[in-house]
C-alpha cells in the first residue's frame, strides 16, 4: 500500500493533518492543476515573456548612476546649504592642461587655457567652472613642475544627466593642440567610465553565460529538451526581472549595476530551482507514476523546497533595503525580482511544460534505474559519519586557514584604481597624485553658520583660517581673507575670494595633502571640526555651528552610515532565516548549524577578498591595482547574496534529509540518502552559478571582479567541503539532538510549521530517543 494511503490511525498523537482533512497538500493540488491546465499555464508563461521582453528592452536606458553619498547626512546637507546661500557647488569634472613647452604661466598657454575655460562654461549641462588662471593662481590647481594646471567644473542636473552629458563633453575636450594637450578627469568622469565598462561587461557576460550554461546543462541531463527547458526558466527570470526593474524606475532610482546582478542571479536561481524540480519529476516517473501524477507529486515536494529556498534568499536580499543608499537598494530590487520570477517559473511554467514534454525529459536507459545507495555521495556521507573527527577537524582547519586573512580587513573609499590601467580618467588622476601637492577637487568644505562672511569680521575669519592651515595634513586653506598654509597667509584675497562671503555665514575650503586623504580621513575630519569650532567668536559667546562637507566628508558619511546599519542587517538576516529553517525542520540545532556553516563559507569569501584585493596577491594575473583597503558596500552586497545562496543550498539539502527522516525515522540513514539525492544537484547548481559569476572575474571594473571571484569562492567551498564533509560530520556528532526542540516549540511547529512531508509510522525509529550506540551500529 502506498504511503499516501496510510491509515491516519498510524500517526502519532498530534502529528499530521486533522482527521477531517483528507485533501492532498495544497502544493500537490496546485501541481495537479498545472498538469491538467498545462496549455493555459504555458500560454501565460509565453505572454509574460513577451511583455517582459518589451519592458526589458527599455530597462537599461531607465537605470541611473549613483554617487557614494548618504542622503540626509551632514555632508550632503552642507552641500545643499553652500549651493543655496553661496552658489558654491562641489566640482566633479576637471580638464588637465599640459603645456608642450614652458609652463602654464606663459601668456600664450594661459590665454589658450582661459579660452578653453570659457568654452567649457558655455556647454549645456555645465553649472560652474573655475581654473588655476581664474582663481588667482591657486597652488592647489598647479602642478609642482609648472607644466600642468587644472580647470574644474560642476555638471548640472542629476548624476545620470551629468554623466550622460559628459559622454559628449569628454571626447570633445580631449585635445592635442599646438601649445598644450587637454585630458578629462574627475569623479564623474571616472565613474562614467566605470558604468560604461560595466555595461560592456554585462553584454559580454550575456554572450558567454547562455551557451556555457546550456552546455553544462546538457552534460548534466543528457537530454536537450531538459537542458533547454532549464535554461529557458533562467532566461524567463532575467527578462522579467529587468522588466520589473523598469517599472520600479518610475517610483525610485535603480542603479545601472543592478542589471549585472539580475543576469547572474536570474540564470543561477532559475537553473537551480529547475534542476531540483526536474530531478524530482524524473524520480517520480522512474517510480512508475503517470506524467500528470508525477507533476503533482513533484510540485507537492520539490515545490515546497523551492518556496522555502526562495524565501531564505528573498530575506537576505531584502535586507539591503535597510541601507539608506540608492546604490545598495538597487541590488535589493534586482535580487527580490530574480527570486520572485525564478520561484514563479519553477511553480507555474515549469510544471506545465513538464506535463507537456512528459517522458522526453526522463532519464535515459540505466540511468533511470540507478540505485540511491550506490552513489558517491551516499558512500562519502557514510565514510564521514564513521570517522567524524578524522575528516571534520582537517576540513575545519582548512576553512579557518582560508578565512584567516579576514582579520586584517580594512574598509576604505574607492578611487580611480577601480578602473584598469590605460583608461583616460585613471591616467589623469594618477598624474595628479604624482605631480600635484594636493587635489582641489577633494577640498573639505567647512561651513561656520553664525559667523558672518563680511569684511568687518575679517579678523575672526583669518584666525580660523590660520588655525586650520596649521593642521599637519592640510596643504592650503582658502577663505574670504585670502589663502593660508602652515599658519601664514600666502595670497591676498582676489576676486575668487568673494565666493566665501555671506551676511550671516561663511565657509572655508580646506585642501588636504594626498597623504592626509589616503590614511585616517576620519581623524582628519574630526581635527578640522574641532579646530573650526574654536576661535574668538566662541570666547565672546557668539553661537557658531560647524558643518563639514566636500567629497571626502561625503565618502566618510557614506562609510559610517553603512557600517552603523550593518549590525541591524546582519541580525535581521540571521534571525529571519533561523525562523524559516525552524518552521521547515522543527529543530533548533539544524538552523544553528546552518548559520555556523554559512559563517564559515562567508569567512572564506571575505578572506579571499582581503588576500587578493586588499593585500594585492595575484593582482598581476588578475589585472588590477590593489589600494590596501576594500570599499565596504560591495562586501555587504556579497554577504547578502552569498548568505542567501548558501541557505538556498542548505534548504535543498535539508528538505531531502528531512523527507527521508520523516519516512524512516533514521537520522543517519536519512543524511546519507538525502545527500545522495541532493548532493549532485547542489554541485551541478553550484558549478553553473559559479560559472555565471566567473564571467565577471575578467571585468575591467574591480567591483565586478570582486563580486565574480568572491562568489565563485564561496559557492564552490559551500558545495564541497561544507556539504560533503562538515554537514554529515556535524549531524553524526549531534545524534539524537539534530531534531530536538523544547516542547512548546514542538507544539508551535506542529501548529504553524511549513511542511508537506508525510507522517512517520509509529513503528519507525525516532532519532530523538535513540541512543548513540544504536546510531553507531547503523553507521
Amino acid at each position: 500500500m502506498h504511503r499516501d494511503d496510510r491509515s491516519r490511525k498510524d500517526q502519532k498523537p498530534g502529528e499530521g493533518r486533522p482527521a477531517t482533512d483528507d485533501r492532498p497538500p495544497a502544493l500537490r493540488r496546485w501541481g495537479h492543476l498545472t498538469a491538467t491546465r498545462s496549455r493555459l499555464m504555458t500560454g501565460i508563461g509565453i505572454l509574460l515573456t513577451v511583455v517582459g521582453l518589451v519592458l526589458a528592452a527599455g530597462a537599461m536606458d531607465r537605470l541611473v548612476l549613483s554617487r557614494f553619498e548618504s542622503p540626509g547626512s551632514e555632508s550632503v546637507d552642507t552641500r545643499a546649504v553652500l549651493e543655496k546661500e553661496f552658489g558654491e557647488v562641489t566640482p566633479s569634472v576637471l580638464l588637465m592642461v599640459t603645456a608642450r613647452q614652458g609652463t602654464v604661466d606663459d601668456e600664450p598657454v594661459a590665454a589658450g587655457a582661459r579660452a578653453l575655460e570659457e568654452e567649457l562654461a558655455r556647454r549645456d549641462g555645465v553649472a560652474d567652472v573655475a581654473s588655476y588662471w581664474s582663481r588667482d593662481g591657486s597652488p592647489t590647481l598647479r602642478g609642482l613642475d609648472g607644466r600642468q594646471a587644472l580647470i574644474i567644473a560642476r555638471m548640472a542636473g542629476t548624476v545620470t544627466e551629468a554623466r550622460t552629458e559628459l559622454a559628449t563633453i569628454s571626447p570633445d575636450f580631449t585635445r592635442d593642440e599646438e601649445l598644450f594637450t587637454v585630458r578629462v578627469g574627475g569623479g564623474d568622469e571616472i565613474f562614467r567610465q566605470v558604468a560604461e565598462q560595466s555595461r560592456q561587461d554585462f553584454l559580454r557576460a550575456e554572450m558567454i553565460v547562455f551557451p556555457l550554461v546550456l552546455l553544462l546543462l546538457f552534460a548534466i541531463y543528457r537530454r536537450f529538451a531538459a537542458a533547454a527547458l532549464t535554461l529557458g526558466m533562467g532566461l524567463f527570470s532575467v527578462i522579467t526581472t529587468l522588466a520589473l526593474m523598469h517599472l520600479v524606475t518610475y517610483v525610485t532610482e535603480v542603479s545601472t549595476f543592478a542589471a549585472n546582478l539580475a543576469l547572474v542571479m536570474g540564470i543561477g536561481l532559475g537553473v537551480d530551482y529547475s534542476l531540483f524540480v526536474i530531478n524530482r519529476f524524473r524520480e517520480e516517473l522512474s517510480s512508475g507514476r503517470p506524467v500528470p501524477e508525477a507533476v503533482a507529486y513533484t510540485v507537492g515536494s520539490a515545490g515546497r523546497t523551492v518556496t522555502f529556498s526562495g524565501l531564505t534568499v528573498l530575506v537576505s536580499l531584502s535586507c539591503l533595503l535597510l541601507f539608506p543608499f540608492p546604490f545598495l537598494r538597487s541590488f535589493a530590487y534586482a535580487g527580490v525580482g530574480t527570486v520572485l520570477t525564478a520561484v514563479f517559473a519553477a511553480l507555474v511554467i515549469l510544471p506545465a511544460a513538464l506535463a507537456r514534454l512528459g517522458d522526453r525529459v526522463a532519464r535515459k536507459g540505466k540511468e533511470a534505474n540507478s540505485r540511491t545507495q550506490s552513489g558517491w555521495w551516499h558512500r562519502t556521507a557514510l565514510r564521514m559519519m564513521r570517522h567524524p573527527l578524522r575528516y571534520g577537524v582537517p576540513a575545519l582547519v582548512v576553512l579557518l586557514a582560508l578565512a584567516a586573512p579576514v582579520l586584517g580587513l580594512t574598509f576604505g573609499t574607492p578611487d580611480e584604481r577601480v578602473l584598469p590601467e590605460g583608461v583616460s580618467s585613471r591616467i589623469v588622476q594618477q598624474e595628479i597624485r604624482d605631480n600635484f601637492a594636493a587635489e582641489e577637487m577633494d577640498a573639505i568644505q567647512v561651513l561656520r553658520r553664525g559667523q558672518p562672511g563680511t569684511a568687518a569680521n575679517g579678523e575672526e575669519i583669518e584666525a580660523t583660517a590660520v588655525a586650520l592651515s596649521r593642521i599637519p595634513e592640510v596643504y592650503q586653506v582658502d577663505a574670504l581673507t585670502g589663502s593660508y598654509a602652515d599658519g601664514n597667509r600666502i595670497a591676498e584675497p582676489g576676486a575668487a575670494a568673494d565666493r566665501f562671503g555671506h551676511e550671516e555665514d561663511t565657509w572655508y575650503s580646506v585642501v588636504a595633502t594626498h597623504e592626509g586623504l589616503n590614511h585616517d580621513v576620519d581623524r582628519l575630519l574630526s581635527e578640522i571640526r574641532t579646530t573650526a569650532a574654536g576661535g574668538d567668536d566662541l570666547r565672546r559667546g557668539r553661537p557658531v555651528e560647524v558643518r563639514i562637507g566636500g567629497y571626502p566628508a561625503e565618502l566618510a558619511d557614506f562609510r559610517s552610515q553603512l557600517v552603523d546599519r550593518l549590525p541591524l542587517v546582519l541580525g535581521l538576516v540571521l534571525a529571519v532565516t533561523f525562523l524559516v529553517l525552524f518552521l521547515m525542520t522543527g529543530s533548533l540545532l539544524l538552523p544553528a548549524k546552518a548559520t555556523l556553516l554559512n559563517a564559515l563559507s562567508l569567512g572564506v569569501m571575505f578572506g579571499a577578498l582581503v588576500w587578493i584585493f586588499q593585500e594585492g596577491h595575484l593582482s598581476g594575473v588578475l589585472g588590477f591595482t590593489p589600494t590596501g583597503t576594500i570599499e565596504p558596500s560591495i562586501p555587504i552586497l556579497m554577504f547578502c547574496v552569498a548568505f542567501g545562496l548558501s541557505m538556498d543550498y542548505e534548504v535543498l539539502m535539508l528538505s531531502r534529509i528531512k523527507e527521508e527522516y520523516d519516512r524512516t525515522g533514521d537520522t543517519l540513514g536519512a543524511v546519507a540518502t538525502g545527500l545522495e539525492r541532493s548532493g549532485p544537484l547542489i554541485t551541478s547548481a553550484a558549478v553553473i552559478m559559479a560559472a555565471s559569476f566567473a564571467t565577471y572575474a575578467s571585468s575591467g571594473v574591480v567591483f565586478l571582479k570582486m563580486l565574480g571571484l568572491g562568489m565563485v569562492a564561496v559557492i564552490m567551498i559551500d558545495a564541497t567541503l561544507i556539504r560533503a564533509v562538515l554537514v554529515p560530520v556535524l549531524m553524526r556528532l549531534a545524534g539524537r539532538a539534530n531534531w530536538w526542540a523544547p516542547k512548546p516549540l514542538r507544539a508551535l511547529h506542529r501548529r504553524w510549521g511549513l511542511s508537506e512531508s508525510e507522517p512517520r509510522p509509529t513503528g519507525d525509529r525516532d532519532p530523538a530517543t535513540e541512543t548513540e550506540e544504536t546510531a553507531e551500529t547503523r553507521v
